[in-house]
Parts: C-alpha cells; structure tokens; sequence
C-alpha cells in the first residue's frame, strides 16, 4: 500500500487533493487558513505560484509556513514547471536543488517530479525520497492535446519503470474521444499493475467527467478546489466529495 501521510492510494473512494497556491507567503498563510475547515485528504502546496520562488530561502521558508499552519495535513509537495503548465520557468540544475531542500526538510509527505525532467538529475532526488519515506509522484502533464493511447500507456508504464511510487497522468482533451483515450490508458495500466496507484485526469471542462468517475478506471486521488485553482477543470472540493460520496451511496 502507498500512502501520502496517513492517507492510503487505495481502490476505494478517491482520494481529494487540494492544491494550495499564493503568490506571496502572505497569500499561502491566507490560503492556509481558507482551507483548514474545508473536504480534502492532501494537500499539494504548488510553490512555483510563489512571485520570488528562484530567491534563495524563499521556497523552503514558505513550505515551513505551511507546515506549521497545516501540521497534521498529509503534504505533496510541487513545483510544477512552465513548461508542464505550471507558473515559472526554472532550469533542470535549479528544479533538482529545490526539491532535494525539500525532502529532507521533514515538512512533506510527497514530492512531485516531473517525468521530463533530466533523468540524471531527479536519481539523486528520487534516492534521497525513499530513504527520508517521502513518496514520488511521477508526473506529466500536456496541456495542448491527449497523445495517442499507446503514447499515454507507455508513459506511465516508462514511470514505474523509473521507480515513482505513484505515477500520474493529466492531458488537455480536443474532443470526447480523447476523455475516453485517457480513461482507456487508466484501465489498462491498472488492470495490469493493480495494486500500485495511479492518478489520471482529462483536463478542462471536457474532461470533468474523468475526475468524478476516474475511480471506475483506476485512477486514486482526484484534484478540488478551495480558492483559486491550479489547473484547467478542477471542481470546488466540497462539491466534489459530495458528488463521489453519491455516487458511493453515501
């Protein structure tokens, strides 16, 4: 079983993960305190929303912040590149440095490395994760199309390979049928790897559907929001546990 904190990826209910964006520390602790009541089950706290994030301390004083203010929440920590759709730009040599601050730190429960970034780079960060116990959530995001079934399959597949605990998978859909590729990727990969999670989402207003029913496919935690969103579709987190708790028959 991988967990995140206290929380098992398990086939059940999906799990709700919040993000948690500020472009200042003003801002995080503000979204601290908006969240600390709220329906969620992580928190991914997404420090490229950060203005100053490229500073030196910034960072690593920001995520104290949120450890302190949010000290019993299981935490995925996140900086989500530019060109995977995120708010900085930020080199291979300086993405590496900023999450080995931040595994060792003690204040996160997961990281998030990008799949793309350079391999040689994240082994040293992926090693550090699994002596400290922080999970790895392996992910790639394409925020302009879904690529072909195939293509998606074997990029989660070519993330196990590399070691993540939880590999996951978000695209932007041009159609239906793309919904239904990225939910076929899902099924396929879990049907072969069913006791390892995954996390999967159609992005956009297409792509709703995948987060109240990714459970269905495979999928183990989904993204709500509390606040300002953090990628393209994302549902308000209340709204969204109720929909899965109906759907549960709860």
């Amino acid at each position: 079983m991988i967990y995140i904190g206290t929380v098992p990826l398990d086939n059940h209910i999906p799990k709700i993960c919040v993000p948690l964006v500020g472009r200042t520390v003003e801002e995080v602790q503000a979204a601290c305190r908006n969240i600390q009541q709220a329906e969620f089950d992580v928190v991914e706290f997404r420090v490229d929303f950060l203005r100053d994030v490229l500073q030196e301390g910034v960072a690593m004083a920001a995520l104290q912040v949120v450890r302190q203010m949010l000290p019993h929440s299981p935490l995925l920590f996140t900086f989500r590149t530019k060109a995977e759709g995120g708010e900085t730009a930020i080199s291979d040599d300086a993405y590496a440095a900023l999450l080995r601050q931040a595994v060792p730190s003690g204040c996160i429960d997961a990281v998030d490395i990008e799949y793309f970034r350079c391999q040689e780079d994240m082994e040293p960060v992926m090693q550090l994760a699994k002596e400290k116990g922080v999970t790895i959530v392996m992910s790639s995001h394409d925020f302009q199309k879904t690529p072909p079934l195939k293509e998606l399959e074997q990029r989660l597949l070519a993330m196990k390979r590399r070691g993540a605990d939880v590999a996951k998978l978000a695209c932007m859909p041009q159609c239906a049928g793309d919904v239904l590729t990225l939910l076929q990727a899902t099924e396929h990969i879990k049907f072969l790897y069913p006791d390892e999670p995954l996390i999967t989402m159609s992005m956009g207003q297409l792509g709703v559907v995948s987060r109240i029913s990714g459970e269905v496919f495979g999928s183990a935690m989904t993204f709500g929001t509390v606040g300002m969103a953090s990628a393209p579709g994302q549902l308000d987190a209340a709204t969204l546990r109720h929909v899965l708790n109906v759907l549960h028959g709860n």
